[in-house]
């Protein structure tokens, strides 16, 4: 698939932005390190795995494993800043980003910027729920989750997670692309009809959570939830606390509105879809990730090139914040484009010199950790 970028010009004149490339060469090693005191796997030592339960506590490791503390927290936030289009905009200089936590100006330290290998995992709705009333959304969702693995590259990582009254996981973390044909091969005939979205997608977040490197969770779903354990409060603040972005795409949009518009949906109905889209719309702005709602399956083609241009290309930034306390708190977090000498927001035009419109997508904030006596 052809991948067309917009090339944007940062309008500063004065600083010569427009010529400068990167700070980075985009170099970067990405490491996936098994959890303490777990065993090798059999095949494929470095290759990153999902836990197999929840990350451990403080203190249960292994006897004789030496421990090193820090006292200065470092907060990394992955940016993607991007055009209308949702292209992703080049030679944007450290100077011009900004970050606020709680609305605190804090010092860039960290910089980069630079395509890298991607660790993604797929969490896919496989209910019956709605097949009893239309085929479309479910072969929607096969067509979606096919397509979406063809876009991916020969050095990235993916795993198949599918859930109804729980999430299931059809393949681990691998490069084997047959090994995730051989996963989506088995979703064929769903066996129940509850979606316990909230619960899939915050366990699949909290075993990701400590996978170093760029990473990221591909949400195929309708958006509702049916069972879950979690409620949506619940789930939006171990979201957030896992700081794995989500790139959900809602489904059935099309059946829903030829349904309403002929009259055959209640206004119940009606209302649960659109508070689907809303917590699919939330969770994806508060992780740093993007959500799409395609009517029609020629949207998906532009629908996976936004999602790898967002995260493959990102401006990776590190700061050590000023609120050094450790409370467990949630902070907020702001990423702002601005002019270093005025201090006003940046000016982004286009190569024709007209003002374009971007946006930024980085994580919500972050849970600051406990004090440990």
């Amino acid at each position: 698939m052809k991948v067309f970028r917009t090339f944007a010009f940062i309008s500063l004149c004065s600083l010569g932005l427009a010529q400068q490339g990167p700070s980075s060469n985009g170099s970067e090693t990405v490491a996936r390190p098994r959890k303490p005191g777990a065993a090798a796997p059999a095949a494929e030592p470095d290759q990153p795995k999902i836990p197999s339960k929840f990350p451990k506590k403080d203190g249960e490791l292994p006897e004789g494993v030496p421990t090193f503390t820090a006292d200065v927290l470092t907060v990394t936030v992955d940016v993607a800043v991007l055009d209308s289009r949702g292209n992703f905009i080049p030679k944007v200089p450290k100077g011009n980003f900004r970050i606020l936590e709680d609305n605190v100006p804090q010092q860039v330290s960290g910089f980069s910027v630079g395509e890298a290998p991607m660790t993604i995992a797929m969490v896919i709705e496989f209910s019956n729920r709605y097949q009893r009333f239309y085929s479309e959304p479910w072969y929607q969702t096969l067509a979606a989750a096919y397509g979406f693995l063809q876009t991916l590259k020969p050095e990235d990582y993916v795993a198949i997670v599918a859930y109804d009254i729980k999430p299931e996981i059809l393949s681990d973390f691998s490069t084997d692309r047959q090994a995730a044909n051989e996963a989506m091969q088995r979703l064929r005939i769903a066996g129940f009809s509850e979606s316990n979205l909230y619960d899939a997608v915050v366990d699949t977040a909290q075993r990701m959570q400590d996978i170093e490197g760029r990473k990221a969770i591909v949400l195929i779903s309708s958006g509702v939830d049916t069972f879950s354990k979690l409620t949506f409060d619940k789930a939006r603040r171990g979201l957030q606390d896992a700081g794995v972005p989500i790139y959900a795409v809602g489904l059935m949009q099309a059946i829903r509105e030829f349904y309403d518009g002929a009259g055959m949906m209640g206004s119940i109905q009606r209302l649960d879809f659109l508070q689907a889209d809303n917590q699919m719309r939330t969770f994806a702005k508060e992780t740093g990730g993007m959500s799409f709602f395609p009517r029609f399956y020629g949207e998906f083609p532009g629908i996976f090139r936004a999602i790898s241009e967002a995260m493959r290309n990102e401006y990776v930034l590190t700061y050590n914040p000023s609120n050094q306390n450790r409370d467990g708190k949630f902070r907020k977090i702001k990423v702002e484009l601005v002019n270093p000498e005025t201090n006003e927001p940046l000016r982004v035009v286009d190569e024709k010199g007209k003002p374009m419109k971007y946006q930024i997508s980085a994580k919500a904030g972050y849970t600051a950790p406990h004090k440990v006596d």
